[in-house]
């Protein structure tokens, strides 16, 4: 799996890769010639007193060195180059993914371990190709040649390669085997830390205000100290493996000079041969101890890779079908025919047999206890979520039987989070509409009656949006979000429980500035306040994700249980604020 992932990213760069090669392979028999015209200096030159051979030979050695460096840093400039672009297109692609994925697969895989995956993981692999590309070309090449040349030298002495090579890779490959769980283990721990400092840093304020610093930093530190023990675990096979490879390596040079020395006295070898053959077995040795540090990274690769596989073979729950059509928009006409929602493995749907119309110019509100489903039907109209059974028509046409774009560009969504962007207010407000202009955005603002604190903000609407509006207060933040909706002049407006940070008086400005810009278009609110939906067309009552109430405000008080008890308690509510 991992290197059908490098490579299937490798594929549009075939040429830069074959020159890599080309260069590594230049680069490395220049390496393996070196010590062979090193021993003939010594045999030719430095012992026979050839002077002319020590100058002429020492020459090319200068020569074939300088090749050698330039297409080792060619090679290794192109390496970089190319494994940082494999990581840019894993990513590239990771992103894309995600940006199919429902509110349902994200919520499987979780949106820490996304984050880890995008960026540790893409990483690791990142890493592995560089390796690869400096060190698995060069490592094999090496070590065959090194082996062929040193049995030109002595055929011998090379038989102590047989006991050396295989003591070697046996000890370094069982530290290998017990690294990949553990690497495994570390890349999950990853995930959970992630997944505790996110909710640590969204939640700073409640953890402030509920006095829970001390539970939180407890919270941190086992999450941290289980990552730490493992890391601690990896480094401590990792600690092995090199004093392993130069303990092999020092017992080698001693046994090549002990019975090198012998066959030099006994006349059977020459100084100069022993001299390359050392540098032979060297290279041998750093070819085997190179293809071991590829075999460390592997396994920690392998464990990204799999994670990285697991999200690109993700499949989206909700996607254009293949027969979709492309409309350029979709009138206001709505009709839920038993939208039914279930989580994959639930035991009871989430919302259950939901029916109801909604026409342009008409107000559809939404009420209901928490955890009843307002927010699962809302999101099944522009399929963040797809009903797991009936139909949902907009403008005569199945939502299932158009494309997204189509779709979701004839709804303007106004979340229960509201949710702004780093930029600025206007980059915040043209998410709805691109190409809106100024009068366009201040017109929105001021029917989201946001027009007069963004006035005073300075730069106006040029003025910067911090990450998730956190520079701007909740009322601000609902009111530019609903702006960002009118803007965009949908078909379809979804309002999930949009006005709950706003006063009384600034709710009843809103909805009265809503109505002029909304006679073409139905309007669906969700909402917890009696008083914000009272003068709705329609009011859907849920219980327990069923539908047990609709009608008009004064319907439902006569018909529905459920509804009196909401209009009830927040009546005595109303009440004991204004004896208080």
């Amino acid at each position: 799996m991992l290197y059908r992932l490098i490579a299937r990213n490798l594929a549009p760069h075939k040429g830069p890769l074959i020159m890599i090669v080309v260069l590594q392979f230049i680069s490395t028999i220049a390496t393996l010639y070196l010590p062979t015209l090193n021993a003939d200096i010594i045999d030719d030159g430095v012992v026979k007193g050839d002077i002319g051979t020590i100058y002429s030979l020492g020459m090319w050695m200068l020569i074939i060195t300088a090749g050698q460096v330039v297409c080792a840093i060619a090679a290794t400039f192109l390496s970089a180059r190319l494994a940082m672009g494999v990581g840019r297109q894993i990513r590239r692609d990771l992103f894309d993914k995600v940006e199919t994925f429902s509110a349902q697969e994200v919520g499987i895989i979780g949106a820490p371990s996304l984050i880890t995956r995008t960026t540790n993981d893409v990483q690791q692999v990142q890493m592995l190709t560089l390796m690869s590309f400096t060190m698995m070309v060069m490592a094999p090449i090496m070590c065959i040649g090194g082996i062929i040349l040193a049995m030109r030298q002595d055929v011998p002495l090379s038989g102590l390669l047989l006991v050396i090579l295989p003591v070697l890779i046996i000890a370094i490959a069982l530290i290998v085997r017990v690294l990949v769980p553990t690497f495994r283990k570390v890349q999950h721990q990853l995930d959970d830390i992630n997944g505790v400092l996110r909710e640590q840093i969204t939640g700073i304020s409640v953890i402030r205000a509920f006095v829970r610093r001390d539970y939180e930093a407890e919270r941190f530190a086992t999450a941290n100290g289980a990552l730490t023990a493992s890391q601690l675990r990896a480094g401590r096979l990792l600690s092995l493996m090199f004093p392993t490879i130069f303990f092999v390596v020092n017992v080698t040079s001693v046994g090549v000079l002990w019975f090198g020395g012998q066959r030099i006295d006994a006349g059977h070898m020459q100084i100069g041969a022993l001299t390359a053959f050392l540098s032979y077995i060297m290279q041998i040795l750093m070819s085997v101890m190179m293809a071991m540090f590829m075999f460390m990274m592997i396994p920690r690769a392998a464990v990204s890779a799999e994670r990285i596989q697991e999200v690109l073979d993700t499949e989206p729950s909700v996607v254009d079908t293949p027969d979709s059509l492309e409309i350029a928009h979709l009138d206001g006409h709505l009709r839920v025919q038993g939208a039914t929602f279930k989580y994959p493995g639930a035991q009871d749907p989430v919302l259950s047999g939901v029916s109801f119309t909604a026409a342009p110019g008409t107000m559809t509100a939404i009420i209901g206890s928490t955890g009843s489903g307002k927010s699962t039907l809302v999101n099944l109209i522009p399929r963040l979520l797809d009903s797991t059974v009936g139909e949902i028509h907009l403008g005569g046409h199945d939502i299932k039987n158009v494309t997204l774009t189509s779709l979701r560009s004839s709804i303007g969504l106004v979340p229960q989070k509201a949710y702004l962007f780093s930029g600025t207010v206007a980059s915040n407000i043209r998410m709805g509409n691109a190409n809106a202009t100024d009068e366009q955005v201040w017109a929105a603002l001021e029917v989201a009656q946001a027009a007069d604190f963004v006035r005073e903000m300075p730069g106006g609407l040029d003025a910067t949006i911090e990450q998730s509006g956190s520079n701007v207060s909740g009322g601000q933040r609902q009111r530019l979000c609903i702006a960002r909706a009118v803007v965009a002049n949908p078909s379809v407006y979804l309002f999930d429980d949009s006005f709950s940070a706003l006063d009384y008086a600034t709710d009843a400005k809103l909805r009265a500035a809503l109505k002029p810009v909304t006679t073409d278009a139905a309007v669906l609110v969700v909402a917890q306040r009696v008083g914000t939906i009272r003068h709705a067309d329609n009011i859907l009552v849920l219980d327990e994700g069923k539908l047990v109430g609709q009608g008009t405000h004064d319907q439902l008080l006569l018909t529905c249980p459920t509804y009196q008890e909401i209009v009830t308690s927040q009546m005595t509510e109303e009440e004991q604020e204004q004896s208080a």
